[in-house]
């Protein structure tokens, strides 16, 4: 499943890829929350999901993608990818 995520600020960021994946109601919109529903995904089907952020995007969002997709790379049967590109 492929996600575009076209906002590069900080919260804004973090609430369209929430979006994106359908986060539960319960996800708690900070980056240690991104990181724990990046690596869980217990709530979407088995499988590869990819998303396609701005080269500008927050620093510390592209961290934690940057993160997860390393930690679901070795782990679980839900992966996060994350391509960076122009708007």
């Amino acid at each position: 499943m492929k996600r575009h995520i076209l906002v590069s600020e900080k919260s804004a960021a973090i609430s369209a890829i929430a979006a994106a994946l359908e986060f539960p109601e319960w996800f708690g919109q900070n980056l240690d929350a991104l990181y724990d529903s990046l690596t869980d995904l217990s709530w979407l089907p088995a499988g590869e999901y990819v998303l396609v952020v701005p080269v500008d995007l927050d620093s510390s969002v592209l961290e934690v993608l940057r993160d997860a997709a390393k930690q679901t790379a070795e782990t679980g049967d839900r992966k996060v990818r994350v391509i960076r590109t122009e708007r």
